[in-house]
């Protein structure tokens, strides 16, 4: 969400609010919308691919990407930055692809390789490793709000509970590792039942949803609905539907009605643990299929009119919206999400991916593409890769190919604070997982385990497995992941907030498990001197070798013992490090 996005939510709030109060005026007919209109709004015109831009430093750009990023930066009289070192692009991309450190051996063959397709080469061999889809699924598991329990439990009552979640999350590692494409991806989530029995564990990506006590009653069976569609519209469309509940959307040409014909899909569908080649999978299935009653304003004992089960009418074929007949609906809602003349939904996944890779999207608020979203930095690059995406056959290792091969992301970093334009690229702090593993890779004591294992308590000073593979709690998120902006399991989460706090530092300081890190790095550390034994530090933890003034400030911190106790707090002087927490 941009900078005055949190004031927007504020006041749209308010605003529903006071109109709600205003009475049962306020639900109104779709008539009312000039829908020629609301379609020539720029995320509901079809992404067009217009040529890049001429530039004046032809030298610069090494594809078309380039040339719309060096168009805008001309225009506003900047120009790129550097090309960064091998050092730093090997870290950045190994972070960026793997989620994961380059180790010393990586660092010392790329920057002393002669070869002119050493980069190439390193990207299509960090894109072919396992850990590219663990690195994926850190990025799309919150999207789906994945977790194992629920928000809400009577005494040990863990009925609701998903000890079986950790199916889905395979699922979807495996899915990024094979680039199963994009398209596919949303079908297999929504309806695997309706494309075969073979990716069945996909379904995680409703079944795992919120599941609320008295169950049985139309009320409580509501907000699982809204929970429905909250996930599906704002993680696939960038849509906030579930303004619509209670009253046509105040700012976006969405009704009440499209609301509730796609809630009567979900309605139709029932939660339910299915045994499989001795697998269970938390998925859905079909249902009494049932088109809903409007409910005025979200009462549900206040019903409207009944819409059939469909699509929003803003994205329909032909003005109308079109309505699901093959069951529940799924399939169908699948297919309108990937419908080549859907125009968000490319636009989207291409925008959250971006993000991940830049550290901002192109379109800020990356799950709202409405009226209260962000514009887009770069529209017609936005544009442009959406067109690629889908011609590429909706492949995200191509796409993440395009990225980290242009210019733009070879650039060195900028220390401007205002960097929409990417005149560099932006440091970026490690992600709560990545510095976890990151840690653990530097003691030599990363597990490279099972996708399909159960989950492992991140507490649990036994578990060296990835953080990908920890439990996620609804209830009580980990101590540690609440403390480095891991989002909140219970709902859909747009992206990441960044926070600087004394408490981060202070749990790097104290934490049991930085700690043992350190006395573990120290234990490794050979009987030589103190010079040899600082160099093998700096290998171990950063992949390289000190720096002159940092070799000058380490020896001076052995001047008088070099005791193991020194050794074990000056490792963890160095996991502490900025140069340690952030990528270039």
């Amino acid at each position: 969400m941009g900078r005055n996005g949190p004031v927007r939510s504020r006041v749209g709030a308010i605003v529903c609010f006071v109109l709600l109060l205003a009475g049962p005026s306020v639900v109104h007919a779709e008539q009312a919308i000039d829908w020629v209109k609301a379609r020539q709004f720029w995320s509901f015109q079809p992404p067009l691919r217009s040529a890049p831009p001429e530039v004046a430093l032809e030298s610069w750009p090494r594809g078309d990407l380039d040339r719309f990023i060096l168009g805008r930066l001309e225009e506003a009289g900047l120009r790129p930055e550097p090309e960064a070192g091998r050092s730093v692009l090997l870290r950045r991309l190994s972070f960026d692809l793997t989620g994961l450190p380059p180790t010393a051996e990586e660092e010392e063959a790329f920057v002393g390789s002669s070869d002119p397709r050493a980069y190439e080469k390193l990207v299509e061999m960090l894109l072919a490793r396992p850990q590219f889809g663990e690195r994926l699924a850190s990025m799309w598991l919150p999207v789906v709000r994945y977790a194992e329990d629920q928000a809400h439990q009577v005494g040990n009552n863990g009925k609701f509970f998903y000890p079986h979640a950790h199916q889905y999350r395979r699922w979807v590692i495996e899915a990024f590792n094979r680039d199963l494409p994009f398209d596919q991806f949303v079908r297999l989530q929504l309806a695997a039942d309706n494309y075969g029995e073979k990716d069945l564990a996909a379904l995680g990506f409703l079944g795992l949803g919120p599941q609320y006590y008295n169950r049985k009653r139309l009320d409580v069976q509501a907000e699982e609905w809204e929970d429905r569609v909250d996930t599906v519209t704002r993680g696939f469309l960038g849509l906030t539907v579930t303004c619509a509940r209670c009253h046509d959307h105040f700012y976006d040409p969405i009704t009440i009605e499209d609301y509730h014909a796609l809630a009567g899909v979900f309605a139709s569908i029932a939660m339910e643990n299915r045994k499989v080649s001795d697998r269970t999978f938390h998925v859905v299935k079909e249902s009494k299929v049932q088109d809903l009653n409007v409910f005025v304003r979200g009462n549900v004992e206040d019903k409207g009119p009944v819409v059939p089960r469909g699509f929003l009418k803003v994205l329909a074929r032909g003005g109308e919206r079109r309505t699901f007949e093959e069951g529940s609906g799924r399939r169908e809602l699948a297919e309108a999400i990937v419908d080549p003349q859907n125009p968000l939904t490319t636009r989207v996944m291409v925008n959250r991916l971006w993000g991940e890779i830049f550290g901002v999207p192109l379109v800020k608020s990356a799950s709202n593409f409405g009226s209260t979203g962000d514009r887009p930095s770069h529209p017609e690059l936005l544009d442009y890769l959406a067109v690629r995406f889908r011609e590429d056959g909706w492949s995200i290792k191509a796409l993440l190919r395009e990225f980290v091969l242009s210019a733009t992301y070879r650039q060195s970093a900028t220390r401007q604070k205002e960097n929409a334009l990417l005149a560099g690229m932006n440091r970026r702090r490690l992600s709560a997982e990545m510095l976890r593993d990151a840690m653990l890779a530097a003691s030599g004591e990363l597990i490279s385990d099972d996708p399909g294992e159960p989950s492992s308590k991140v507490s649990d000073a036994k578990n060296l497995r990835r953080t990908v593979y920890a439990r996620i709690s609804r209830k009580e998120l980990n101590a540690f992941l609440r403390q480095f902006d891991y989002p909140d399991a219970n709902v859909h989460a747009a992206g990441r907030s960044v926070t600087t706090t004394p408490m981060q530092k202070l749990y790097l300081l104290n934490s049991p498990f930085v700690a043992a890190r350190a006395a573990r790095l120290a234990k490794s550390l050979g009987e030589t001197g103190v010079e040899e034994r600082v160099e093998q530090l700096f290998r171990q933890v950063f992949a390289r070798a000190p720096s002159a003034s940092e070799r000058a400030g380490s020896l001076r911190y052995f001047e008088n013992s070099s005791s193991d106790r020194d050794w074990a707090g000056f490792a963890q002087v160095l996991l502490c490090s900025n140069a340690f927490l952030y990528r270039d």
